[in-house]
């Protein structure tokens, strides 16, 4: 069972392999698309503060998300305390797939209150067109300090877990 928020009717072009271990949630750790490039791409947050995705000078986790987004919405407290404990290790970035943007992510980060968290929009979906066709979420991507994909999680995870920062942790120290 894949837990995600799926736009689309049609399923994966390839099999994908389920990895989550028990208790957790029905998320699929994938190794298919290493090697894939960070985009070079800019991001705005509501103030519009810009982040280029290519510029990165580390390790980063980019989390693609929406606020109708059931599972989504459950990561990212997770997500904030992943943050926290991979400070300095890992850039946690979460990109909102929302295409009205800051009208609904600005009052649901004011709500939530993360600490590490910022509220990155992609209102034109493009993360989304470019990782996930057929519109997956949640959809998180890990990309090693070189800004080349390492492994991603389709599909809502148990990010707030032991096994979150160890899986993190471990592909990174895979060559």
């Amino acid at each position: 069972m894949l837990a995600g928020c799926d736009r689309a009717a049609e399923a994966p072009a390839q099999p994908v392999e389920a990895t989550a271990s028990a208790g957790a949630a029905a998320g699929v750790v994938e190794h298919r698309f290493a090697g894939t490039p960070i985009p070079d791409l800019q991001l705005r947050d509501p103030a519009g503060k810009v982040l280029d995705l290519g510029k990165q000078d580390g390790p980063v986790l980019l989390n693609l998300w929406a606020t109708w987004c059931a599972p989504c919405v459950k990561e990212m407290p997770q997500l904030d305390a992943l943050a926290a404990e991979l400070e300095g290790e890992v850039r946690v970035v979460t990109v909102s797939q929302d295409v009205r943007g800051a009208e609904l992510v600005t009052p649901f980060f004011a709500k939530n209150g993360y600490k590490r968290l910022e509220p990155w929009l992609d209102p034109d979906t493009a993360l989304s067109a470019q990782f996930t066709p057929e519109g997956v979420l949640p959809l998180t991507i890990l990309f090693d300090a070189s800004g080349k994909e390492v492994l991603r999680v389709t599909g809502g995870y148990d990010w707030g877990g032991p096994e979150a920062a160890a899986l993190v942790r471990g592909a990174l120290k895979t060559p």
